[in-house]
């Protein structure tokens, strides 16, 4: 989840205390000697609809093998917010910074989000199933995931965001919208939606309602909302339209991926240890949550690469 000064909700708490929270999910953190380990890199996917639209070369975007880096220059976090340790598991491979994998899209005169898909669209579907094959991932979440990995190509091409990186939240949030039963449908909305634990105090925070229940259905306390897991206070500053409908819903897996890259990226360049520890802890201020997604997006480019 998003996290705002008022209170930290650590999904790696719910993992543990709430059953079924995340079914399926492969998330798990290791230690920080398995962490050192790890190294900024990055899994090329090139042959994207931005390459053949600017220069018809292959061009890249990353799926990020999620940087990590020595215990010691890790980001601290305060001790009240700190997360039980989830169970021991096999730490997710380290991969090469290569791949065969490709992003290939439909040529296009220039690479602008459509009415209907925005960056999404330009996602070819041989890809998708191509990796969702590889990955485990649902092939509409890997569609959100990727589309904004590219929009985030083309508007803040610095960030060097990764689609692995969105996937791997998206499946400690939700495990890919698929949380208590709810699942993404053709739409990408999350059916029925998603909402995380009333955040009013203990182990999850507390926040009193920003939105008059608005967007999470509750008007005395807040709740994280949608795959993606943002409060709603957030969502208010980095909610997007990633499809193109012109509504912005945090339940909708393209705009909660849009709203995740843009909140990422606000960090800066994410092809760094630290700039990519960085924006992962703002995402939620736990150094466990940040290991456990850096499990995760390196197994998924490790899939990849390897498949």
């Amino acid at each position: 989840m998003v996290n705002s000064n008022a209170g930290v909700w650590c999904a790696a708490v719910l993992v543990l205390g709430i059953g079924g929270w995340l079914a399926g999910t492969a998330a798990a953190s290791q230690s920080d000697e398995n962490a050192s380990q790890l190294r900024a890199q990055q899994v090329e996917l090139p042959e994207t609809a931005l390459a053949q639209a600017l220069s018809g070369a292959p061009s890249s975007v990353a799926a990020d093998a999620a940087p990590t880096q020595n215990a010691q220059n890790a980001p601290t976090q305060n001790a009240q917010n700190s997360p039980a340790q989830p169970g021991p598991a096999q730490p997710a491979p380290a991969p090469a910074a290569s791949s065969a994998a490709t992003l290939a899209a439909a040529s296009a005169p220039a690479l602008l989000p459509t009415a209907t898909g925005g960056y999404a669209a330009h996602i070819s579907a041989s890809w998708l199933q191509m990796v969702a094959n590889q990955t485990g991932i649902p092939p509409r979440a890997l569609r959100g995931y990727a589309g904004a990995a590219l929009a985030l190509s083309v508007e803040q091409p610095n960030c060097r965001l990764g689609w692995s990186t969105l996937a791997a939240l998206g499946n400690i949030e939700s495990g890919h919208g698929t949380h208590a039963g709810s699942a993404l449908g053709a739409d990408g909305v999350a059916q029925p939606s998603i909402y995380g634990p009333q955040l009013s105090g203990g182990a999850f925070g507390a926040i009193r309602d920003t939105d008059g229940g608005v967007l999470d259905g509750d008007p005395v306390w807040d709740r994280a909302v949608g795959p993606l897991q943002f409060i709603p206070s957030t969502w208010k500053r980095w909610g997007a339209d990633g499809n193109g409908d012109g509504i912005a819903d945090p339940q909708q897996i393209d705009d909660a991926a849009l709203a995740a890259a843009h909140y990422l990226c606000h960090y800066g360049h994410l092809d760094t240890v630290e700039g990519w520890r960085a924006a992962i802890f703002g995402y939620n201020h736990s150094t466990v949550y940040v290991d456990d997604v850096a499990n995760v997006a390196n197994d998924y480019a490790g899939r990849v690469k390897q498949g």
